[in-house]
């Protein structure tokens, strides 16, 4: 059985401040390490429960967090970025029986982290089909697009409760929620012991009932927070302005909707 971790950083158990997801800046080592602990736990309670192959993707910012070191033997660890659409998942395929999400956080526009935001920073809102288009709900059409579940999330409690929302079968474990600019999170040792025993328990289910249908026609509007970069990403083909810094996309294919957010995020 194969399974998929996507990692990111933001919905890490203590993450609060920015400084503490940039490569050396002030307690990014120490949220590091706890980035590591969480993955490396999701790892154990997939092998745990006949997980015989695992991929890790390294998906949050540089993709360069992560370490072999930091996982458990025959665990393989995708670092870097292809520039591939599927972005946070790529190489995902229907050989793998599940994917679980690490570390999620939730979209721009909300209040649920002082964190919040959905692909790049320049981005006001980001939204599909009127819905605020998180990274949890871009990966889990990404897996539903190549045909397989989301099985177990963690992240901020209002990520979690999106995952839930999507499938209420899918497993999750909220280990922070945002309150104005700060977090009140779990501790690590509960966040850790909490997604191994989560991931164990979610590869022991039928992973059909976690399936999550992708929509049959996709509207993207991508809200930037200044009005030139909307112009310049009118221009992508199909693409239209709705004001001045807003630009959006309507097609029934979810591998143009990643197309487009790959060149205008």
């Amino acid at each position: 059985m194969r399974i998929y971790i996507s990692a990111d950083m933001e919905g890490v158990t203590g993450v609060t401040h920015w400084d503490e997801t940039d490569i050396g800046k002030p307690g990014y080592e120490a949220f590091r390490g706890q980035m590591a602990a969480e993955v490396r736990a999701a790892c154990e309670g997939a092998l745990g429960s006949g997980a015989t192959e695992i991929l890790v993707n390294d998906a949050h910012d540089t993709g360069r967090n992560l370490t072999p070191a930091d996982l458990p033997p025959g665990v393989q660890l995708l670092r870097g970025w292809t520039s591939h659409p599927l972005m946070m998942v790529e190489e995902l395929d229907r050989s793998f029986a599940g994917l679980v999400l690490v570390g999620y956080h939730a979209p721009a526009g909300s209040t649920g982290s002082p964190l919040a935001h959905s692909m790049a920073m320049r981005l006001h809102a980001l939204e599909i089909n009127g819905q605020p288009a998180s990274e949890l709900r871009l990966a889990t059409y990404s897996a539903a697009y190549v045909g397989i579940p989301v099985l177990f999330v963690s992240g901020d409690e209002e990520t979690c409760t999106e995952a839930q929302r999507l499938n209420p079968r899918i497993g999750a474990l909220a280990v922070k929620r945002g309150v104005g600019g700060a977090t009140a999170s779990l501790d690590a040792e509960r966040a850790v012991a909490g997604i191994r025993d989560g991931v164990a328990a979610a590869l022991t289910r039928d992973p059909k009932l976690c399936e999550v249908a992708l929509p049959s026609q996709f509207e993207v509007e991508v809200t930037y927070r200044d009005h030139p970069s909307a112009y310049r990403a009118s221009f992508y083909p199909g693409a239209s302005l709705r004001g001045a810094r807003t630009v959006a996309l309507e097609t029934p294919d979810f591998m143009e909707v990643l197309r487009f957010l790959l060149f205008v995020t």
